[in-house]
């Protein structure tokens, strides 16, 4: 197994709901720690809605393992900040059988 080369520092942020007055909800993203990652990318695709370019390409973001239960761990429903950039994370699994790394199937869309 190769190791993987973490050189990208990004910010995991996880979801908060708070009552919006009107019967629904406001979502703000908060901050949960740093990690250093190593990011491969997928073919993308691009797709049209409503006079709108949706650009959206699958990542593997692979980050050093953390134990359940940790801030450090990332989970579904979490995202990865890096500046201006987002990526939505869609899955983490183990990369292999000692769970040393951590594997985040992710996708960063953009609106063009």
């Amino acid at each position: 197994m190769r190791l993987p080369i973490l050189n990208r520092k990004l910010v995991l942020e996880a979801a908060q709901r708070s009552p919006d007055g009107a019967g629904g909800y406001d979502t703000s993203w908060q901050p949960l720690g740093t990690l250093w990652a190593e990011i491969k990318s997928g073919n993308g695709s691009a797709r049209g809605e409503n006079a709108l370019q949706l650009s959206r390409v699958p990542l593997k973001i692979t980050v050093r393992a953390a134990q359940v239960g940790s801030d450090a761990r990332p989970s579904a429903g979490q995202r990865f900040r890096e500046g201006s950039r987002l990526y939505a994370i869609l899955a983490v699994t183990e990369q292999d059988s000692r769970a040393r790394y951590l594997v985040c199937h992710a996708a960063e869309e953009v609106a063009q």
